[in-house]
């Protein structure tokens, strides 16, 4: 049994000294706080918390009250912390990883909270954390790194959320609310100029137009330079890492009395910029086709080759002008419609409709040689909609339950430009999934302290998926359903000093997925004998191939915490946890014979582990702090134990800030943010001799804006990641090379204006 001293260890073993002196100032502040209690009993009501409502449960509560591990952001705030997209939200959330690589994309986000998330983003795979906009669930990951603007607060929802949040929700999920339209007028105006060429501009505006209707609008331009450069392709559009992304968000609300109200929104975006910083490492692996030579092309690759003299491993190699450019857009529109039918029951209605496309790829050998190179285009178009009623049973008992329909048909293509082993390649992926839901959650108070909840949704999907990999082949076509009930039992309990007891246990579905690269079935036609029998071979694969999905996912999590105020002036919360997840895919990646191929293995895996959220408020300075710590066991596959990727077991964020009271009312706030991940695995294997294990990273913000006393306008000096911290986003061994993907998460410094009128 670990005690509190070995923890103590532990955590000591995996920070810096500098991050240990600051996170030994939580228990002093801690205490300097309660001796303060009896000094400032006249405390005024800016040195007081702010109790955040969340949604969390499609209801409003107080964020005390809901039962389960939850972080919420203020939207106001996002700035001063360095929060400019999801990438950024994962830096300060125990527990909660995300990263950025699919298919070289510089706008793509790939979440993983407690050991669960998504390395791929091609359409027949699904993350395990769902993202949500509005209550519009957004089915890709690739074009999802959204501009924070305009946002009233962010939700991260830790652990299965099966009965309210279905979709994909068996790591957790992230809620983004957007600020409705209201009755006030007002203008906003952002800027940044920073150094890389960071030059970001945002307008928001919203205006009453009559008694009745209002409308706020958002339009959005963000534009990054990049680390490096294409050395081989002098035309090159963008630089390695370059981003440029402009964006608009339109809402018109229309409430023509209290008991009825409509809000439709349109929004759009379109990013482009360079590939994603990347290099290969080819010598450590020695392969016969990369190191040897014994490759379609005949030639004999090294690290050199990738990073020739006198270039920076930020720079790209490649002899590839498709591959150098990224781009992506999004169109939605969303109409959420409420009623209350009378005191007691609300109708809710959120209907959606989404686009997306993009454009990426790799060029895997790195190389001006044209030997595994992959353009790749994706596209998808989804339509949800969900139904809700919500209300009270008796003034003890209230209930949310709700229909839900989801379809999304996408797909993916390679071919054009692409090659693998210097000769042709192709990918052709298609799938349509179709998910209907149906799901009810009570609560009932017992009395003024004590409340149990319980909860049910039951999901059916369908999903109809082909492949064409080969053209001797052809396309394969498979399709199979899925359906699963699952189910929440929760209680809270409210302790004599406010604080509040929770105990949950949830569980979770997600349907099952096709191999996401099948090029296995190009090795099953030439075991079937091949274009010796061509009939032979294509009628025996179609009768047993390896484009088949994976069995029902499930997860069972059970919970215990704790949060709430423990005094004026500390905020806590901290939850206990173990999560069991059955029929779990991990997405690896090989070189096969017949191209880079992904399939899913398939494991059982267990995360447990703790989460501590604390916010010290002594007036003028206020402290924030998340640390989680996890234990993720994997079962033994094939006489090789697998590790969850991309999953630190160690996450901490400690964010000090202080104002200056001036003379005449002006202030100075400063703000200073750090964040540390633990060392984690790019693949689902910890073998030394894989090389993908990535170092630890430490990040460190600044953030010092001055408001004048009539608060016309704030002006800051703010730094990013000022230590310039260069850490890897992932790594995949292939057998023949090491794709190492690098962040483009450098160093930038820089000036914030903002004004409001």
């Amino acid at each position: 049994m670990t005690n509190r001293t070995d923890v103590s260890k532990t955590l000591a073993s995996k920070l810096s000294p500098v991050a240990l002196a600051v996170a030994m100032t939580v228990p002093a502040l801690s205490n300097f706080a309660v001796a303060q209690e009896t000094q400032d009993v006249e405390a005024t009501e800016e040195q007081k918390f702010e109790a955040i409502t969340v949604t969390a449960t499609k209801r409003p509560q107080v964020i005390y009250e809901v039962p389960i591990a939850l972080s919420a952001f203020d939207g106001d705030k996002l700035a001063a912390q360095g929060i400019t997209d999801l990438t950024d939200v994962g830096k300060f959330v125990p527990n909660l990883n995300v990263t950025g690589f699919s298919a070289g994309h510089t706008s793509s986000v790939n979440p993983f909270i407690r050991g669960i998330g998504l390395q791929d983003h091609l359409i027949t795979t699904d993350p395990g954390v769902s993202v949500y906009v509005d209550g519009v669930y957004l089915g890709r990951q690739v074009g999802q790194n959204w501009s924070l603007n305009n946002i009233q607060r962010i939700e991260v929802l830790r652990g299965p959320q099966g009965t309210l949040y279905g979709r994909n929700s068996i790591g957790g999920a992230i809620n983004i609310i957007t600020k409705e339209p209201d009755q006030g007028d007002v203008t906003k105006i952002n800027t940044e100029f920073g150094t890389r060429g960071r030059v970001k501009a945002d307008l928001f505006v919203n205006h009453a137009l009559s008694d009745t209707l209002a409308f706020n609008a958002n339009l959005s331009f963000n534009k990054r330079d990049g680390l490096g450069e294409f050395i081989n392709v002098p035309n090159a559009e963008y630089d390695v890492g370059e981003t440029e992304d402009v964006s608009g968000r339109v809402s018109v609300k229309w409430e023509p009395s209290n008991d009825f109200r409509m809000v439709l929104t349109a929004d759009a975006n379109n990013g482009d910029g360079g590939l994603r910083p990347y290099t290969v490492l080819i010598d450590e692996v020695g392969s016969a086709r990369y190191f040897g030579g014994g490759n379609g092309l005949g030639v004999e690759l090294r690290n050199s080759d990738v990073i020739p003299e006198g270039t920076d491993r930020y720079d790209n190699a490649t002899g590839t002008e498709a591959v150098t450019g990224v781009s992506n857009e999004a169109r939605g529109i969303a109409l959420t419609t409420e009623w209350d039918i009378n005191d007691d029951y609300t109708a809710k209605v959120v209907a959606s409709q989404r686009t997306s496309k993009y454009k990426a790829g790799l060029d895997d050998d790195g190389t001006v040689f044209s030997l595994d190179q992959f353009p790749e285009r994706g596209e998808a178009d989804q339509t949800s909609v969900e139904f809700q009623l919500n209300g009270y049973l008796n003034e003890y008992t209230d209930f949310v339950a709700g229909l839900y329909y989801f379809n999304e048909e996408g797909s993916n293509r390679q071919g054009e430009d692409s090659s693998f082993d210097g000769g042709g390649n192709l990918l052709e992926l298609d799938q349509e999934t179709t998910s209907k839901a149906a799901y009810i959650n009570v609560r009932h108070d017992i009395n003024d302290e004590l409340s149990v909840s319980g909860g049910l949704r039951y999901t059916k999907d369908e999903k109809d998926a082909s492949a064409n990999v080969f053209s001797a082949l052809g396309t394969i076509f498979d399709s199979n359903d899925w359906n699963e009930l699952t189910w929440e039992l929760a209680t809270n309990y409210t302790f004599e000093n406010g604080m509040t007891g929770y105990a949950t246990i949830q569980s979770g579905y997600q349907s099952g997925q096709y191999p996401a690269r099948p090029y296995c079935l190009i090795g099953q036609f030439f075991g079937a004998g091949g274009f010796d029998d061509i009939d032979g071979a294509q009628a025996a694969v179609r009768a047993n191939n390896c484009f088949t999905a994976s069995d029902n996912i499930t997860a069972t999590n059970y919970e215990v915490g704790v949060k709430g105020r423990i005094n004026e002036y500390v905020d806590m919360s901290v939850a206990v946890f173990n999560t069991e997840f059955e029929d779990l895919p991990y997405q690896v990646s090989r070189v096969s014979e017949g191209g880079f191929d992904t399939a899913n293995l398939v494991v059982e895996q267990t995360s447990r582990g703790i989460e501590l959220d604390t916010t010290l408020n002594l007036g003028n300075f206020s402290m924030m702090t998340s640390i989680g710590y996890m234990d993720v066991d994997v079962e033994e596959q094939a006489g090789f134990s697998p590790v969850a990727p991309l999953t630190p077991d160690l996450t901490l964020a400690i964010g000090p800030q202080y104002t200056f009271e001036l003379d005449g009312g002006d202030s100075i706030r400063v703000r200073a943010d750090y964040s540390y991940r633990s060392e984690m695995y790019g693949e689902p294997t910890s073998a030394p001799e894989r090389m993908t294990e990535l170092d630890s990273r430490e990040l460190v913000n600044f953030d010092i804006a001055y408001t004048p006393a009539n608060e016309a306008y704030t002006v800051a000096l703010y730094g990013r990641n000022i230590f310039d911290e260069r850490y890897d986003n992932a790594r995949l061994n292939t057998g023949d090379y090491i794709l190492q993907i690098l962040s483009n998460d450098a160093s930038e410094f820089g000036v914030r204006f903002s004004t409001e009128f």
